[in-house]
């Protein structure tokens, strides 16, 4: 088959698509060569510098075979050179940036890795920022974000095993973790599960944590998420996987525990003290954001002998004249302020913060002088926006929360919610995350790991690995 024919035969197979670039020069001795590509996808001036002007200079022979060895092994200037056989076997290295090298006269192709994918340069990620510590944040670049987990990971022990998932994406997944410290079943649970995955395109991490959860359908989250490399190294120090998708620059860590999610990357570069504080912060932040409605409702509609008198007053003076239940009315708020938020998030940026300014003016001030809404309602939804993004990781599960415990408290009161709330703690006890229980250490309570939940001690005291998360290798320190 002549390199005409060739290089046609496969962008045929590739579709006729036009990205596909094909380059024919004639070498010494008249040999033909051609090359295959995908256009910006690859460095074309290393292909041209390190491929074409070493061709066009090689002084073939009439053995072939004994030339493209020689062209692979010391004439290429390309860390990655391998050959194959048939027009067939090009078509998925092609697709991953590769070059396919083809020459007259010749069945062995050379495929030369050359890509050069669009990416942005690591930067401080916008949702983990940091007073101190590292800025760095992964991209959507695979081999950039294991390079960034290399870079602090100096050791033999860390092991990374390739996927490929996507029958249309051919999505190329890492997955990461100490071989030392992991433990094995785990890691082999998260294999098992990654490879049965069939699914026609993978664009982002998100979709690999849809498979990866052990109870599909739960409103919670199941899978650790990071976008700075240091908080993913930390949590693989401590036994767990992490999970890389080409894509996106979000890192999956496994297993995975709630309490994860009331701590925060500032907590480890700061004093414990400080720390420790910040941490019940959150944990009353988070109970506010859910509570704070219902609790507001339930006194007004079925408690309001508890409230103080001078308050009662206050509030009743506040709402008088409303026609719209306290109930309902809470409920009315909550869902605006919802699409406040939806549409501010949506919007572009600049005129995101002008809708915002428009919708706080309408909301606070003109819904209220109008009578529509009462200012007490207002201030406890906003109060409660507010709190929510104490524990931003968890404001999506936050948010259905506090409709739904708005309802109990506004039909069953405050008994409806004491038991609502009992309810929800006895569903997330029974949670496990690989083998992990959902609230631990709190529920099992781990008496061991209290140094790093709610209460930070200084790291030289946390001499041992959490027992929360298996691991083969209990010791961190001595």
């Amino acid at each position: 088959m002549s390199i005409d024919q060739k290089t046609e035969s496969l962008k045929t197979l590739l579709n006729d698509s036009q990205d596909i670039t094909t380059r024919l020069f004639t070498c010494k001795n008249n040999t033909k060569c051609g090359l295959v590509f995908i256009d910006n996808a690859v460095d074309k001036l290393l292909l041209s510098s390190s491929v074409i002007e070493p061709l066009q200079k090689f002084d073939w022979t009439n053995d072939r075979d004994n030339d493209i060895t020689q062209i692979q092994e010391s004439i290429i200037a390309y860390t990655s050179v391998k050959t194959v056989k048939t027009i067939e076997d090009t078509l998925d290295d092609i697709l991953n940036g590769f070059c396919a090298v083809m020459f007259d006269d010749c069945q062995t192709i050379l495929m030369v890795e050359c890509a050069k994918w669009v990416t942005r340069l690591p930067s401080e990620p916008p949702t983990s920022a940091v007073i101190h510590g590292p800025r760095e944040g992964f991209v959507e670049d695979v081999t950039t974000n294991l390079a960034l987990i290399r870079k602090r990971l100096k050791t033999k022990e860390l092991k990374v095993e390739k996927l490929v998932i996507g029958r249309e994406t051919s999505t190329e997944i890492r997955v990461c973790y100490l071989n030392n410290i992991a433990d094995h079943s785990i890691v082999e649970r998260i294999m098992a599960k990654l490879k049965s995955i069939d699914i026609d395109g993978v664009i982002d991490s998100s979709y690999l944590a849809t498979f990866l959860g052990d109870n599909r359908g739960s409103l919670f989250k199941q899978i650790g998420t990071n976008e700075k490399p240091d908080i993913v190294v930390a949590k693989m120090l401590e036994g767990r996987i992490a999970i890389i998708a080409d894509g996106s620059p979000f890192v999956l860590t496994l297993p995975f525990l709630y309490i994860e999610d009331l701590q925060n990357s500032n907590d480890y570069y700061m004093s414990p003290a400080h720390a420790t504080f910040m941490r019940i912060i959150r944990c009353f932040g988070l109970f506010g954001a859910i509570m704070i409605p219902g609790i507001y409702v339930a006194l007004l509609v079925y408690h309001y002998q508890i409230i103080p008198i001078k308050l009662l007053i206050t509030i009743t003076n506040s709402i008088q004249g409303i026609p719209l239940p306290p109930f309902v009315e809470m409920l009315f708020i909550i869902i605006m302020f919802e699409f406040l938020y939806e549409a501010s998030l949506r919007m572009p940026r600049y005129i995101g913060l002008a809708l915002s300014i428009v919708g706080a003016i309408i909301l606070g001030d003109t819904a209220v002088k109008a009578g529509l809404i009462s200012s007490p309602g207002v201030l406890i939804v906003s109060v409660a926006g507010m709190l929510s993004y104490t524990v931003p990781e968890q404001s999506a599960q936050i948010s259905v929360l506090r409709v739904i415990f708005t309802i109990i408290g506004g039909i069953f009161g405050l008994f409806g919610m004491i038991l609502g709330g009992m309810v929800l703690v006895a569903y997330l006890a029974s949670m496990t995350s690989y083998n992990t229980p959902y609230l631990a250490p709190m529920s099992p309570f781990i008496l061991a790991d209290q140094k790093d939940a709610i209460l930070k001690l200084s790291l030289n005291k946390q001499k041992r690995r959490p027992k929360s998360i298996p691991n083969i290798n209990p010791r961190r320190q001595g």
